[in-house]
Parts: C-alpha cells; sequence; structure tokens
C-alpha cells in the first residue's frame, strides 16, 4: 500500500514540476531582454560554424509575445491550484519565481508606463524566493 502511496505522489510531483518549468520558461519569452539575449546567443552559435547573420533572427517572435505570456499564465493557474491543495507537491520558491518572473515580464503596450513597477515587483518576489531558498539550505548545513 504505502509503495502505491509513494508512486503517486512522485507521479504528482512530476506533473507539477513540469507545469511549473513550463510556466516560469514560456514566461521568459515575453520578456524582451530575454529574447535579446537569446538572439546573440543564436548569433553567436552561428558564428562558430561559418554563418553570419546581421540583425535579430527571433525578432518576429516579438509579435507573439502576448500569445506566449498568455500561454505563460494559463500554465501557472492549474500549478496556483495544485500547490494551494498540496503544498508538499513543489517547492513555493519555484512558485514564487514563477510569479515574479510573469509579473515583471507583462507585454502589454497600454502598460508600457508602468513597466519599471513591474519589473520593480517581479525582481522583489524572485528576490524573496531566493532569500528564503538560501536560508533553507544554509539551515541545513548547520
Amino acid at each position: 500500500m504505502k509503495k502505491k502511496i509513494k508512486k503517486t505522489s512522485f507521479v504528482k510531483e512530476k506533473v507539477t514540476s513540469t507545469f511549473s518549468v513550463l510556466s516560469g520558461s514560456l514566461s521568459f519569452l515575453g520578456g524582451w531582454q530575454i529574447c535579446h539575449n537569446l538572439c546573440l546567443g543564436i548569433i553567436a552559435a552561428l558564428s562558430l560554424i561559418g554563418i553570419t547573420v546581421v540583425g535579430m533572427p527571433l525578432l518576429f517572435l516579438t509579435k507573439y509575445a502576448v500569445y506566449f505570456w498568455l500561454v505563460a499564465v494559463l500554465l501557472l493557474i492549474p500549478t496556483l491550484v495544485m500547490y494551494w491543495y498540496n503544498r508538499k507537491c513543489m517547492s513555493k520558491n519555484i512558485v514564487l519565481t514563477n510569479i515574479g518572473i510573469i509579473v515583471a515580464a507583462i507585454p502589454f503596450a497600454s502598460l508600457q508606463p508602468y513597466q519599471v513597477l513591474f519589473w520593480s515587483a517581479g525582481g522583489i518576489l524572485i528576490g524573496l524566493a531566493v532569500l528564503d531558498y538560501t536560508k533553507s539550505d544554509l539551515r541545513k548545513f548547520k
């Protein structure tokens, strides 16, 4: 009986962590700086094999930033629901980091005047998650 409980717990943990990873990964696509760095990385990688690219090869993705961000929010919702019902199944720091990333990467043009506020709020949430994670790590070593 215990093995069956452990197996279903393991499956639940895998599913929730997958949603959490997808949510955080897709929310990065909404942030301009991340897209810019991704393009620069692709340009650098292509230059290593002798292909020269001028410009931004992934610039077309900026048209879809809102859609990527909305998918990240939609993936965050089931993650939050699962976290609410079983807090032991995933790290609160990962959930808090994902929320911070999504808040910081809001891509709506009508909210551009408040972008610094969103960056600050998202950065604070990410900072709190990192601080809490390092605190718990330090407690383990004592």
